[in-house]
């Protein structure tokens, strides 16, 4: 007889991912498993730490709230509507629920068995990717237009150039693996096993590997007793094992061995059995590997309550930017998510200073200035930092300022610690000079543009690349419109802007010879960050104050911007844009390699390729310096 209720799930399943994937037959056989679950508004289908189902679900009808705890508040994360699939954290993992589901409405929910489903799945790979594109990114449908792109991470939401680091993000694995001989007992292994505090052990033949042996093993096929503790170890080993190239991502690692139904990886030179094992990836792996996604690393540092704490986090970061370099995520998306995750540092610092000094006592704004206020410090570089806060009475403005002065110095130094260290020239909310109330601060804008040609003047250009990290963000607007005022027509302010741009000379010479540093610590290398980096930097900003490009300080960003608005120069301006990632990149790589700030390429540790790439990148700084000569009649300017 015909199962009406199951068909009639399967004609509502076939029109949504993934099911639409699925042949009707097979989408029949997962209706015909499924429950009809019936909650009536504010009903609970699963909560925070909770043991995870044998299911995960559908919306047939109605909406379910996803939230996580914020401070003893339910924070909502994301609305879960018809059609939309939920509770995919069992099909993966084996830890309890990190969000609770809470219905919005009367709602009518599909209960999809995941020993039905996974079969299934593992036979389909368009099935099991966008589960697995769900669970890494925790969206309920990464193909949903609406919804495309977004990540939402406990109670954080990124865009989709944090899906795309958390989804292709290299995996870290053990690249010492412990092997054995096929020759070799069970006892003999299960001791190295033991000793090591290893899972596996890889059996090879010339280094070559023909079987891997796991504690599942030991456990199902020693302690039972179906093999004695004297058996060669060939006669319970898995063969052939899996084995991987280098290199492989997360989603990659996981996927094989879901499909195969395996908890290791052999990784091999080619990523065939016939070359040499070089290392082992576990699944243990995989969950650390998750640990250092961008949500993660946020949601632990939100909840940090030491400075070690943090800077440990900050630690996991660089893993994370090495690796996204190494899987070659274009360097913009990753700028986007390390500047987030370091604003969130900046944040922790400051809540802990607060709970410490006490509630301040007016409104506040805390900026990032510099590379940290583009959001283009990749590297453990120097803090560069203010205060404004709101403007008091006379009788007030000591004892307030004082207290923060005081947040700065405490905030500072909590920065430093964690590997951010002092400027050395004192640009820090600490220092009274940057803590100032909004009309301190408009007055010294002011001074600055209208007495450009003063040094100050011209050394204080890296306040005009600010980025607002906490508190109140009409203070930093204000200050905003105030700077736009006055460079308003203030020709005079653009040409010394300008002429300063063009202090360095091009980085190469009249034979397109490297420019390197002739003496000192640093000889015979060469000097990417004064000599390329901040040309294209200044440059940027200046024609960024021209054209009043505000909500967005990255140089990258601003150039692109630039091209929009000048179509007969978009061609220099794109240029530039990549000309400008291309060296953050190197500086960045230089910076990984040598536990520096990457400011000084040691140029005979280059290959021919990338000093060509590296050459190629300075063509834009030629070209975007005679649009400023020209734009600012810079040839008669003294």
């Amino acid at each position: 007889m015909k199962n009406s209720i199951a068909y009639s799930i399967a004609d509502f399943l076939k029109y949504y991912h993934p099911f639409s994937e699925l042949k009707f037959e097979s989408l029949l056989l997962v209706a015909q498993s499924c429950s009809v679950i019936y909650l009536e508004k504010n009903e609970t289908l699963f909560k925070i730490n909770d043991d995870i189902h044998d299911s995960f679900y559908v919306v047939a009808s109605g909406a379910v709230g996803l939230s996580v705890t914020s401070d003893t508040d339910d924070v909502l994360i994301d609305k879960c509507d018809e059609g939309d699939i939920l509770g995919l954290r069992p099909f993966f993992a084996q830890d309890n629920y990190l969000v609770t589901a809470k219905t919005r409405e009367d709602s009518i929910l599909y209960a999809i068995p995941i020993a039905v489903f996974r079969p299934i799945a593992l036979e389909n790979k368009d099935v099991l990717d966008f589960l697995l594109r769900s669970f890494a990114s925790n969206t309920r449908n990464p193909f949903d237009d609406k919804n495309k792109g977004k990540l939402i991470s406990e109670n954080v939401i990124f865009d989709e150039q944090s899906v795309e680091i958390q989804y292709y993000q290299p995996i870290s694995y053990s690249k010492s693996p412990v092997l054995a001989s096929a020759n070799d007992t069970v006892k003999d292994v299960a001791k190295t096993m033991t000793f090591k505090s290893i899972a596996s052990i890889i059996i090879h033949e010339n280094k070559l590997p023909i079987g891997i042996v796991t504690d599942k093993d030991l456990r199902s096929k020693i302690a039972t007793g179906f093999y004695a503790v004297d058996t060669k170890v060939d006669k319970i080993m898995s063969s052939p094992v899996l084995t991987v190239p280098d290199n492989l991502s997360i989603s990659q690692a996981q996927m094989l061995m879901l499909k195969h139904n395996v908890s290791h990886l052999c990784v091999t030179e080619d990523g065939t059995n016939k070359s040499e094992i070089i290392g082992v990836i576990s699944e243990h792996d995989i969950v650390v590997a998750q640990a250092n996604n961008p949500g993660v690393l946020l949601k632990q540092i939100g909840k940090a309550e030491k400075t070690h704490e943090i800077k440990h986090l900050r630690e996991k970061l660089t893993v994370l930017i090495q690796n996204s370099i190494d899987k070659n995520i274009p360097i913009n998306h990753i700028c986007s998510i390390v500047g987030e995750i370091h604003n969130a540092i900046i944040k922790r610092c400051i809540d802990l200073s607060i709970e410490k000094l006490g509630f301040a006592p007016a409104q506040f704004a805390w900026i990032n200035i510099g590379s940290q206020g583009r959001k283009e410090q990749l590297l453990l570089t120097d803090q560069d930092n203010a205060i404004i806060f709101e403007d008091v009475e006379d009788n007030r403005y000591d004892e307030v300022k004082e207290y923060f002065v005081a947040l700065g110095k405490n905030v500072n130094k909590m920065l430093d610690e964690i590997g951010f260290s002092f400027s050395p020239d004192g640009l820090v909310a600490g220092n009274e000079n940057w803590c100032k109330s909004l009309t301190d601060w408009q007055l010294q804008y002011k001074s600055w543009i209208q007495n450009s040609k003063e040094k100050e003047a011209l050394n204080a250009t890296i306040f005009f690349d600010y980025d607002f990290v906490y508190g109140n963000e009409t203070l930093v607007d204000s200050l905003t419109e105030t700077i736009s005022k006055y460079t308003q027509e203030n020709e005079l302010f653009f040409a010394y802007l300008g002429a300063d741009t063009l202090k360095n000379p091009p980085p190469l010479g009249f034979f397109r010879q490297f420019l390197v540093e002739n003496d000192g610590e640093h000889k015979d290398t060469f000097d990417i960050k004064s000599r390329a980096i901040d040309s294209l930097v200044d440059a940027a900003r200046v024609l960024a104050l021209q054209n009043k490009i505000n909500n967005n300080s990255n140089t990258a960003y601003r150039f692109i911007k630039l091209a929009e608005i000048e179509p007969k120069n978009s061609t220099i301006y794109e240029a530039c844009s990549e000309a400008f990632l291309e060296l953050l990149k190197f500086r960045t790589i230089e910076g990984l390699l040598n536990n520096n700030d990457g400011k000084y390429l040691k140029l005979n540790e280059l290959s021919k390729l990338d000093k060509v790439k590296l050459k190629n990148s300075f063509q834009p700084i030629s070209e975007i310096h005679e649009i400023l000569k020209n734009r600012f009649q810079l040839t008669y300017f003294s």
